[in-house]
């Protein structure tokens, strides 16, 4: 069973879908980040349950799972412990383990697997396949804003997101510039030291699993990409420009791309088109997962809500909200930003069911015009602005 100090917990939105993957049969796979608090989701969930923890990234951990790959699957159990619910933390570092848990799920066994992993490379490539119509998955980002705000003393599950907004103003301002300069990762909220966990996560350990590949030799590489790109946060991202700036040909820029991708440290907007002859309809902005991460790329951590970029980061760390909410309810919405040819643009279009939102994003309140997009989809454009950051999806 696992201990757990409940007292350092904050609640997360995800623990009710995970309560629901935990009664199906199928294998649970928990996918996110390094340290973005998948290990501490899932001890909190099963701290009063018949369980047992493996960490792939321990050597003892994945010498005792290889010695029982080729068991009969009950016996394997039985010598596992015959616990009731399995954990594999860093799954990905043991290259069979889907047809391992393949071979227990298909004879049957009673235990519940329950798979994490820091990044999507090989856990589902390797493993997915094997895995396929056997398991479902849980991605986990950073906090989301609401989650934080939710934790505070102050809070109040009875007052409505307007009374909240407006009885403590300055403490959910407070709080959004902490948010927007020092991210989600769950230790920002416990450490004094924000900063150098920051500059520390970012160093190698974020990338570890891309280093581990052996695709990159140097994260020196990573870094330079990272910095070009968290230059570029609200723009569209030309790869031709970050090819000629790093010396790297277009092919691997997009492959290092893809692969920070993987890891979930950035992820692309895609433009909204219906009609490709008019809107730019292949170009693609890029965003971070974690605006925390992004400020310590650049090594630019001021709280001061006039700095110079406060615009675009404001646009990423909204943006990021949409997209770590739609990413853990399964991707049931489309996410774009949308641009004409003439230069009308809007932040964020989201498509669900048929049915379009736009949004355009702005730190400040001011009066928008976006006709060019009312006048063509019939749908009006929104604004979001800093002083109601509480965002309902």
């Amino acid at each position: 069973m696992f201990c757990y100090n409940v007292n350092m917990y904050i609640n997360r939105q995800a623990e009710k879908i995970l309560k629901n993957s935990l009664k199906s049969k199928k294998i649970s796979i928990i996918l996110g980040a390094r340290q973005v608090g998948k290990t501490t989701l899932v001890k909190y969930v099963l701290r009063n349950k018949d369980s047992v923890y493996f960490n792939l990234d321990i050597n003892v951990d994945k010498q005792r799972l290889v010695s029982v790959s080729s068991l009969d699957p009950e016996k394997a159990i039985q010598v596992l412990g015959n616990k009731k619910y399995i954990v594999i933390d860093e799954a990905q570092r043991l290259a069979d383990i889907g047809r391992i848990v393949k071979g227990w799920y298909d004879a049957g066994v009673k235990t519940k697997i329950v798979l994490l992993g820091s990044s999507s490379l090989d856990l589902l490539n390797k493993s997915s396949e094997s895995l396929t119509g056997r398991n479902e998955k849980i991605y986990l980002m950073p906090f989301m804003f609401n989650e934080v705000i939710k934790s505070q003393s102050w809070y109040s599950s009875n007052l409505s997101k307007k009374n909240i907004e407006k009885n403590f103003s300055s403490q959910i301002q407070e709080l959004l510039m902490q948010s927007i300069v020092f991210g989600g990762y769950p230790e920002t909220t416990v450490v004094s030291e924000k900063k150098l966990y920051l500059l520390n996560l970012t160093s190698d350990y974020l990338f570890k699993d891309v280093l581990q590949l052996g695709l990159i030799k140097t994260p020196d590489l990573i870094k330079q990409l990272l910095a070009l790109l968290a230059h570029q946060v609200g723009s569209e991202v030309s790869v031709n420009e970050l090819s000629k700036n790093l010396s790297l040909s277009r092919q691997t820029i997009e492959r290092y791309i893809e692969l920070l991708e993987e890891t979930f440290v950035i992820f692309r907007l895609p433009a909204f088109s219906t009609n490709q002859r008019k809107e730019i309809a292949k170009s693609k902005k890029i965003y971070f997962w974690d605006t925390g991460v992004r400020n310590a790329v650049l090594n630019e951590f001021s709280l001061n809500p006039l700095r110079s970029d406060i615009g675009a980061l404001w646009e990423n760390w909204v943006i990021s909200e949409f997209a770590k909410q739609n990413m853990l309810y399964g991707q049931k919405r489309n996410l774009y930003f949308w641009r004409s040819r003439i230069g009308s643009e809007v932040d964020l279009i989201i498509k669900e069911d048929g049915k379009l939102r736009a949004y355009e994003i702005k730190w400040r309140k001011q009066k928008i015009l976006k006709k060019a997009f009312t006048n063509k989809y019939g749908v009006e454009v929104k604004l979001i602005e800093s002083s109601h950051p509480i965002i309902n999806i």
